[in-house]
């Protein structure tokens, strides 16, 4: 006898014998007095896959999803709008020169803690609402350990290479999950260090969803639905970013600067 098993076609265990082990517990068996062949276990449990940050951007909407009759109702929208010349804010270009420097590698090791409570509590060129937890945190902390706090998490945000991609740094950022976050210096916040930075690459429109979130905008002036991010696992740095680049996408040419294209989209999102 090989193996302690009976053969159900001959009711035999004497000429039973391994064939092969396959996956798991799973093993095929031969009786060699009938050649009769069968499996016993259980194979191993097949992995599924994971999508790649690719493909799961492939799924994010597209310009290209805009039904017709809304793109050519914001396309009308957008001519209304341009036709106005709007004030120039001059204060915004100045304010954001400096804090470009402030935000630089070397400007973040030598600037004042003030600077970095007055970014977060100021206004121009993009609000970003109250900031009573911020400032809870920082009276709590005393204006050096803030400030500390503060280099730490904008040099991350900037500069980090852990992990690569921006989307996930700024996710990490917002749910604590490095060791040097700020309490307070979340979303808001740090979309409005990447407005100050890249100006031309960021909208001042500081939340993903929200009373004007990038989510409701989209819903209301174009019609698409974007992700929920309570019902859905991408990351809400990814959320953030590529809602972020479907707004410029869909916005196109002809606004001065991104406060006018802001201006624009708060404007027409009541329009309907």
């Amino acid at each position: 006898m090989a193996i302690d098993l009976d053969c159900n076609a001959c009711k035999t265990d004497d000429h039973v014998v391994l064939v092969e082990a396959l996956t798991g517990t799973q093993r095929r068996l031969r009786c060699e007095q009938c050649s009769h062949e069968w499996l016993r276990g259980e194979p191993a449990a097949q992995k599924v896959a994971l999508p790649t940050l690719d493909e799961i951007k492939k799924r994010f909407p597209k310009p290209g999803d805009v039904d017709s009759n809304r793109l050519a109702r914001a396309g009308e929208l957008k001519a209304e709008f341009l036709k106005r010349e709007p004030e120039p804010e001059s204060n915004v270009a100045p304010y954001w020169a400096r804090y470009q420097q402030v935000f630089s590698a070397e400007g973040l090791r030598s600037a004042d803690p003030q600077d970095f409570k007055d970014f977060a509590n100021s206004n121009v060129g993009a609000n970003p609402g109250n900031m009573s937890v911020f400032n809870d945190a920082w009276n709590e902390m005393g204006a050096d350990a803030g400030a500390e706090q503060v280099r730490k998490v904008i040099d991350y945000l900037l500069r980090g290479t852990s992990p690569v991609d921006l989307e996930d740094r700024l996710t990490s950022l917002i749910y604590d999950t490095k060791a040097f976050g700020m309490r307070g210096f979340k979303e808001a916040l740090l979309t409005k260090v990447l407005c100050v930075v890249y100006p031309d690459r960021y909208l001042t429109i500081l939340k993903y969803t929200g009373q004007a979130g990038k989510r409701e905008i989209a819903r209301s002036i174009w019609g698409l639905e974007l992700p929920d991010p309570e019902r859905v696992n991408w990351t809400i740095g990814r959320l953030i970013l590529w809602s972020n680049d479907l707004l410029l996408a869909l916005l196109g040419d002809g606004f001065k600067h991104q406060q006018h294209a802001a201006a624009f989209l708060w404007w027409a999102k009541d329009k309907g």
